[in-house]
């Protein structure tokens, strides 16, 4: 983790599919209800299996799959509830609130946001932006605190990196 411009970034090399698993374990540890992260990525960076990371670690044992094509699962938890979106498919950002989506900034759930770009203007502000790039089979991984609240998460979970 460092700062720089009074930016908090976190940058880890994720060999393979068990260290992203692993790294999104690690960022469900000091997740809060009200959060939003922005996913950015390629097609097969790895956004997917990230939830499923932060998903296990949080004690869903159910499957864990991309919604390309409903755009939302809604998992419930017992701290909050837990929003994955993945926009790839939106052609319109008007698409998000079409879709019924513009009351997940409530407070009370986590929003990780695959592809926001595709609702840009609409979408809830990210506290954390996570990026993932491909190289060769492993993945590389950047979090950049969008908000307060995001340096101060990233502080908290990434202090190891």
């Amino acid at each position: 983790m460092h700062r720089t411009n009074d930016t908090v970034r976190c940058r880890r090399h994720l060999a393979d599919e068990a260290a992203t698993l692993a790294f999104g374990a690690q960022l469900a540890a000091s997740l809060q209800p009200g959060m939003t992260f922005y996913l950015e990525g390629d097609l097969g960076a790895g956004k997917t299996t990230l939830v499923r990371g932060v998903l296990r670690a949080l004690g869903y044992g159910g499957r864990v799959k991309s919604p390309t094509y409903t755009l939302a699962e809604t998992y419930s938890l017992p701290a909050f509830e837990l929003y994955h979106f993945d926009l790839y498919r939106m052609h319109d950002p008007r698409e998000w609130l079409d879709a019924g989506f513009r009351d997940v900034s409530d407070g009370r759930a986590v929003s990780l946001i695959e592809w926001p770009e595709k609702a840009a203007g609409w979408l809830p502000p990210p506290d954390v932006v996570i990026r993932l790039t491909i190289a060769d089979e492993a993945r590389d991984i950047e979090c950049e605190a969008a908000s307060p609240r995001g340096a101060q998460y990233l502080e908290t979970c990434c202090t190891h990196c």
